[in-house]
């Protein structure tokens, strides 16, 4: 209590005399100041220290002697409540200790001060007054004032002579004085004259300015004094059963704005009211209003019933349900329905099948004008009256409407532009629209239960529209890469794969056909195999190969080479390819369609069927010794791993890596004899080989060894999972595995959301990105290296070439002509190593985009056209994949195959040695990745990562260097490639006087 008092003494006893030897004071102050908050876990803080700390925050502020810390850690503790300084528990601790000693040093050096000026004790707020009075001799007009009590006592004192103001009456007073055309020739005058942060920040205030000036706005509009009022319509109120009214939020906050307008006008009205109070009324009345416009911005939000927060005037605006989103950028529209979706496997590619109620609902107008004109009906009304009650004769005259009419299907999420897609409706029975089995990619519809939306377009050129740019056998390439989305899948494929299938031995090995019909009649009757190798005429040409494969052929069309080959998913894919390429899209869709129907026509004659006994085919357990061996040599070799960890020879990250490298390397090999011991008749074996279902990574985890598996931070579990699903899991395997499945569960729950915000902004940044022109005529462009690419047609197919690209003295290819298929095959084949084409990169167009940078629309293998919205395009071809990785990680089941190899060096005994790293990603980290890729991110400059720029452009090598105790760090080495980049490395490192094999370590 002692000490307490003279902290109290010495607190209040600080005037100007006392001021000269205030540096001590601050710094026991400050030293008090860090032992309380250090020490707030350990000892009780005293509740005088609020009231005592915040007297001395104003002597603290103006002191010029301030010292920040002391500043803030008194300001912390001031801001403590009774409650949290009660909370505050004692504890017993060495630390405790340290502090108590630390507290009596500070004692011994406040007694010294409390000594040498207890003379100087003064009133309280003598200090405060001294204050205002400093402040009144140096006042200037629109100050401001630092705190509400020095305000207070300047009014008290001073108000003859100065006019004191608060809250938007003051703003308003001081906007009222500005003047415009003075401000803009200052801030010009300082633009001249200053450089950086100074010269930036008045080039933006001149903006203001500026724009203030222009508009003939004046700056006093900023400032309400008339509030505008929502109509009734728009803020609702509802009775309730019982008498009760349900109201919208924004009256509660209408209602505050108004009972506190009309209390201050009293206030203002009596002309008695002390000032402080009337203050205190403008405060809240403009607290009010900003709870009215943004609920929340500015402190403590406004609550209702069950503390919830009452939505404002923003609320009402942002967001997925705002005023924007929900109603004025989409609108519920009539002519549309909604039905679930089943598959119609007779369909055409253009069509699809729509229920007959709702197809009757859709097009109630221009059944009814039809009866009308027919005669069958003698007004509107009477048409209306036979519609309703579904006569007869309606029917016929709906089917008559519908032709040459499409609609519109739409499948949430729209993820791209063949979310939507038009079609030509067939009337079908019951209530389910009935779906083309080729276009499910494009939507990634299935029939598990999703729901499509149809629409009706209404006017001419909206079914022009329609018809031409939307119709499903116009939309078989995916915008975003060009390739084929409309191709057979699943069912199709295995019937397809059965269909070209080659069987040895078969029945009729080795007849002849003088024609199709006469093959058709020996597989009639059974004398021939699908699989047979015969010989059959075909267009006047005796061929060697299989009647299925001859019967595959028929389905393309007569100018096609013939296939003679098994065809899976990739060999479809390449024939769709091809057919795009080559033939009108009359005829794609034809053969698409003739595809189809010979894909469930066999598959269902295939009866692939999958029982326990197709994964368990090896019945002499030949395999599963095999296996079996092989894991436990692994487990020996893990064993010696962890030994050397324990011995202290290996570094964590050592034993981590080997231990990953290790098992990847078991659980591929075990992969490898599973191919290899599998039956090629196996069912299972069939689906996964023709790509109609699954991938090796199931069948592995089905027969073989599950492997490592993905932790929920994307790394792999140090331990794997060597059982598998046929024999079972042990319980910790079995442990294991379930983090793999639940991080497929959250992830399709969380990052969804994130994949179609980052499409959202990509079509945010993106979406003024049109071709404006044919041509930029710009002579710049981007070198293409088409060495060490494995694709070097999809990186130059469709893009303008800028140069002639020679072999030789031939001309290859011309300037200015745009790349396809074969002109690329031409370029790859004659080994040149570097074109130039055209890019949006160089593009020199004023606005926008040119056609001949951009190059070829691959959605069309046409020539882009003016008014195409690339930009659009671009953003969702990032966008979809995106949302469609994070839906399909739910199906991996987290299996950690996905390793990627990083080659680096290590430093070793002093020698750098090249190794191959072990990183395990999962697919939505490849979402993450590109999201960094396309922001800014603010967090990594805040962190202080800084990137390493290289002098020189070149081959990086990464030296990682690690110590006993598991520390990692780098060295970056960068080599220039190519006599160029060598030339261009000497001259910098002369330049710089560093060696040429400097490295930057970080």
């Amino acid at each position: 209590d002692e000490y307490v008092t003279r902290i109290r003494a010495l607190i209040d006893a600080r005037d100007e005399e006392f001021e000269a030897a205030a540096g001590e004071e601050i710094a026991a102050m400050r030293e008090l100041g860090l032992v309380m908050q250090i020490s707030n876990k350990f000892w009780e803080a005293p509740r005088w220290i609020e009231k005592q700390f915040s007297k001395s925050l104003e002597q603290l502020i103006d002191s010029e002697e301030k010292d920040a810390d002391a500043f803030w850690s008194v300001r912390a503790l001031a801001q403590m409540s009774d409650e949290e300084q009660d909370d505050t528990v004692v504890r017993t601790t060495d630390e405790a200790k340290k502090i108590k000693k630390l507290i009596a040093d500070i004692k011994k050096k406040v007694d010294k001060i409390v000594r040498e000026y207890a003379r100087l004790e003064r009133p309280a707020n003598l200090h405060k007054e001294q204050l205002a009075w400093r402040m009144f001799l140096t006042a200037e007009v629109g100050q401001l004032m630092p705190n509400d009590v020095v305000f207070d006592y300047f009014d008290y004192y001073f108000s003859d002579y100065v006019i004191t103001s608060i809250g938007a009456e003051a703003v308003l007073q001081v906007l009222a004085a500005f003047d415009l055309e003075g401000a803009a020739a200052e801030l010009r005058a300082e633009i001249a004259t200053t450089k950086g942060s100074k010269q930036t920040q008045a080039i933006k205030r001149l903006k203001v300015v500026n724009s203030f000036a222009q508009s003939g706005t004046p700056p006093t509009s900023m400032v309400l004094s008339v509030l505008p009022v929502l109509p009734p319509e728009i803020r609702p109120m509802v009775q309730l059963d019982g008498g009760r009214f349900a109201t919208s939020d924004l009256n509660d906050l209408y209602r505050r704005v108004i009972n506190r307008n009309n209390r201050l006008k009293r206030f203002v009205d009596l002309g008695a009211v002390p000032k402080t109070i009337l203050n205190n009324e403008k405060r809240m009345l403009q607290e009010a209003v900003d709870a009215l416009f943004d609920n929340g911005r500015r402190g403590r939000a406004v609550t209702g019933t069950g503390n919830r927060a009452l939505k404002s005037l923003s609320d009402l605006l942002k967001g997925k349900q705002g005023r924007f989103r929900q109603n004025l950028l989409g609108k519920r529209v009539d002519y549309s329905g909604r039905s679930v979706i089943v598959v119609g496997p007779q369909l055409k590619l253009h069509q699809c099948g729509l229920p007959k109620l709702m197809a009757l609902e859709l097009f109630k107008p221009y059944v009814m004008k039809r009866l009308v004109d027919m005669g069958l009906a003698q007004n509107i009304k009477s048409a209306k009256r036979m519609v309703e009650r579904s006569r007869p004769q309606v029917w016929g005259v709906l089917e008559e409407v519908i032709r040459e009419r499409p609609v519109l299907l739409n499948r949430a999420p729209t993820l791209h532009r063949l979310g939507i897609q038009a079609f030509e409706p067939q009337l079908v029975e019951g209530k389910a629209i009935q779906l083309h089995p080729l276009v499910c990619a494009a939507f990634n519809a299935d029939f598990d239960g999703d729901q499509m939306a149809v629409h009706l377009p209404l006017s001419v050129e909206a079914q022009a529209e329609a018809r031409i740019l939307m119709l499903a056998s116009n939309n078989i390439l995916k915008p975003s890469d060009g390739r084929p989305v409309a191709t057979p899948t699943q069912d199709m494929i295995i019937g397809l794969f059965h269909l070209t299938a080659e069987v040895p031995g078969g029945t009729g090995e080795g007849l002849a056909f003088t024609s199709m019909g006469e093959a058709q009649m020996a597989f009639d009757i059974g004398g021939l195999d699908l699989g047979a190798k015969v010989r059959i005429r075909i267009e006047g040409e005796l061929r060697e190969t299989t009647f299925g494969r001859a019967l595959f052929n028929e389905t393309l069309p007569l100018s096609y080479p013939f296939v003679e080959m098994q065809v899976g998913k990739k060999e479809l894919g390449q024939i769709v390819s091809d057919l795009v390429e080559l033939f009108s899209r009359t005829e794609v869709a034809l053969s698409l369609d003739a595809l189809k129907d010979a894909g469930f026509h066999w598959a269902t004659r295939a009866g692939v069927s999958m029982a326990i006994s197709d994964a368990n085919f090896d019945p002499k357990g030949t395999f599963d010794k095999e296996r079996a061996s092989r894991i436990l040599k692994a487990e020996k070799a893990h064993t010696k791993i962890q030994e050397a960890f324990d011995n202290g020879l290996k570094s964590d990250l050592e034993r981590r890596d080997e231990l990953g490298a290790l098992w990847f390397k078991e659980t591929a090999e075990i992969e490898q004899l599973l191919r290899e011991s599998i039956p090629t008749d196996n069912a299972i074996y069939k689906m996964v080989t023709s790509g109609a279902r699954g991938n090796w990574l199931q069948i592995r985890s089905i027969m073989g060894m599950r492997g490592p598996v993905a932790t929920s931070s994307g790394d792999f579990a140090p331990m794997p999972v060597k059982g598998n699903y046929l024999l079972g899991l042990t319980p910790h395997e079995y442990f294991i595995n379930a983090t793999g499945a639940r991080k497929g569960n959250a992830d399709t729950a969380m990052k969804t959301a994130a994949a179609g915000y980052l499409t959202r902004r990509l079509v945010d940044v993106a979406q003024d990105v049109i071709i404006q022109i044919e041509d930029c005529g710009t002579t710049k462009g981007l070198d293409k290296d088409l060495l060490d690419q494995e694709q070097v047609e999809l990186s130059i197919v469709g893009r303008t070439n800028l140069v002639d690209i020679k072999q030789g003295k031939t001309v290859l290819l011309a300037a200015g002509v745009n790349i396809d298929h074969s002109a690329a095959r031409r370029i790859k084949e004659a080994g040149v190593e570097t074109i130039t084409v055209r890019s949006v990169l160089t593009c020199e167009a004023e606005s926008g985009i040119c056609a001949a940078c951009y190059g070829v629309s691959l959605a069309t293998n046409q020539k882009v056209t003016i008014g195409e919205a690339i930009g659009i395009i671009a953003a969702q071809s990032i966008g979809e994949p995106g949302t469609q990785l994070t839906m399909r990680t739910f199906h991996t089941g987290g299996a950690a195959s996905s390793a990627k190899k990083q080659t680096i060096l290590k430093s070793i005994g002093g020698q750098k040695v090249r190794v191959e790293r072990l990183i395990s990603y999962d697919i939505t980290q490849g979402l993450n990745g590109v999201t960094d890729l396309l922001e800014a991110r603010v967090g990594w400059r805040q962190a202080g990562k800084v990137a390493v720029m290289a002098f020189w452009a070149g081959q990086v090598d990464i030296v990682e260097k690690v110590s006993l105790t598991g520390t990692k760090s780098f060295e970056v080495y960068v080599r220039p490639q190519g006599e160029k980049a060598e030339k261009e490395a000497e001259a910098l490192a002369t330049q710089y006087s560093f060696s040429r094999t400097a490295s930057k370590t970080f």
